[in-house]
């Protein structure tokens, strides 16, 4: 397993990923895969690398793409579904299903942690289906809810 920033050419993974991050509870339906047209959620990969903030690293496993991580700080004009405040970038985070469970989460977690610690930013931020399995990996990775929605939590974790 390797973990290695996003090349440019491979932009079209994050779009991808950005529909695998997007939780279906079982027995439902999948979201129509033009759902990441939404300016709801394409705002988290459009004009991708526009600011150091914007940050992204993939989980390669013999020379094929299998995860993604990405962060982007979002502002309250703008605000993402994770959003807490203009200075902490939103992260979104999936793993393709044959993947998971295998702590490769949990290292593009750390990684990414580790990319924006080194650039001065204090907390990261996401948010998540409360039905989502990957939000035990979040409480275990000792993020927070600092909000709570009918459906989702918002999490936030000190990284400074």
């Amino acid at each position: 397993m390797t973990i290695r920033k996003i090349k440019a050419n491979e932009l079209n993974f994050l779009a991808d990923m950005l529909y695998e991050a997007l939780f279906v509870p079982e027995g439902h339906e999948p979201f129509p895969k033009e759902i990441i047209h939404d300016r709801s959620l394409s705002k988290y990969i459009d004009n991708w690398g526009k600011d150091k903030y914007d940050i992204a690293f993939v989980v390669e496993i013999d020379r094929q793409l299998v995860g993604a991580i990405w962060g982007r700080l979002l502002t309250q004009e703008n605000k993402g579904y994770g959003f807490v405040d203009n200075n902490t970038p939103e992260l979104s985070i999936a793993v393709k299903s044959g993947y998971r469970n295998k702590g490769i989460g949990t290292e593009l977690m750390r990684t990414i942690a580790s990319e924006y610690k080194k650039i001065g930013v204090d907390q990261l931020s996401l948010s998540v289906d409360m039905a989502n399995p990957a939000s035990n990996l979040y409480k275990r990775l000792r993020y927070k809810i600092v909000e709570e929605t009918e459906t989702s939590w918002t999490m936030k974790k000190e990284i400074g």
